[in-house]
């Protein structure tokens, strides 16, 4: 692992020691830089649940990824570092509401004096690690977080605006690798059912807020304000890609 290349991706620059203070700073430098993309699946580049592959893409090629690479990449960068790292399994709440098979997100555990959940594959979510044995709501700007407890599960609470409490998912603490996650990471590749088979979706957080670009829509939020753009073509859609997320997919 070149822990220095991995660092100027993400533009980090501060302390490296394995403190909660590192794990937050650098959970949100990661969340600045690196998007939450399913690109690969729609340009039939195989998903490869290996360190060295997953380097090359999120930090040679400078590419995003989904769950499975963005954590299992950033769990290598945190051992690496000196911080103790477990990935987790999760199911993820459906619309229907219901939740998801096991192995449909990746979380991470990181055990310091406390212990954290860490996320850096979620899309839109926490912005910084939570405490994991904390039941109260845990406040990050307009949104808050709460982790319940659900038999010998843990479920994940979001509340946005002081609105109502959504399940976002439902996790377990049992340690895993890369090859527990093999069969749902080939569904999400290949089945119809798959949100990731429908539609392209390339997403980062800013500084004011989120860009994101969802099929052939470019949204952009600031704060309360939100601006669509429809992208007319595929050249206006590669121009969006490199504009905002430095992404050239070769042959775009």
């Amino acid at each position: 692992m070149d822990t220095g290349a991995y660092l100027a991706r993400i533009g980090y620059e501060g302390e490296l020691a394995p403190t909660a203070e590192t794990l937050r700073r650098l959970q949100a430098a990661h969340l600045l830089s690196v998007p939450f993309e399913n690109l690969s699946i729609h340009t039939g580049e195989p998903v490869v649940l290996d360190d060295a592959a997953l380097f090359d893409k999120i930090v040679v090629r400078r590419r995003g990824g989904f769950c499975y690479e963005l954590n299992g990449l950033f769990a290598a960068l945190l051992r690496a570092l000196g911080f103790k790292v477990e990935m987790l399994s999760a199911a993820v709440m459906g619309q229907a509401g219901e939740f998801g098979p096991e192995f449909d997100h990746m979380a991470l555990l990181v055990t310091l004096r406390e212990r954290w959940l860490v996320d850096v594959g979620f899309g839109d979510s926490f912005i910084e690690p939570l405490l994991l044995d904390e039941r109260a709501e845990q406040v990050q700007g307009t949104r808050a977080y709460r982790v319940d407890e659900d038999g010998d599960s843990l479920v994940l609470m979001q509340r946005a605006g002081g609105g109502e409490w959504s399940a976002q998912y439902r996790f377990g603490l049992k340690p895993h690798v890369y090859a527990d996650y093999v069969e749902m990471c080939r569904y999400h590749q290949t089945s119809p059912e798959s949100h990731f088979t429908r539609q392209r979706v390339c997403t980062r957080r800013t500084a004011e807020g989120r860009v994101t670009i969802s099929q052939m829509r470019l949204i952009t939020t600031s704060g309360e304000d939100r601006v669509e753009l429809e992208l007319r073509g595929e050249e206006e859609y590669a121009w969006a890609l490199r504009e905002h997320f430095r992404i050239v997919i070769p042959g775009r």
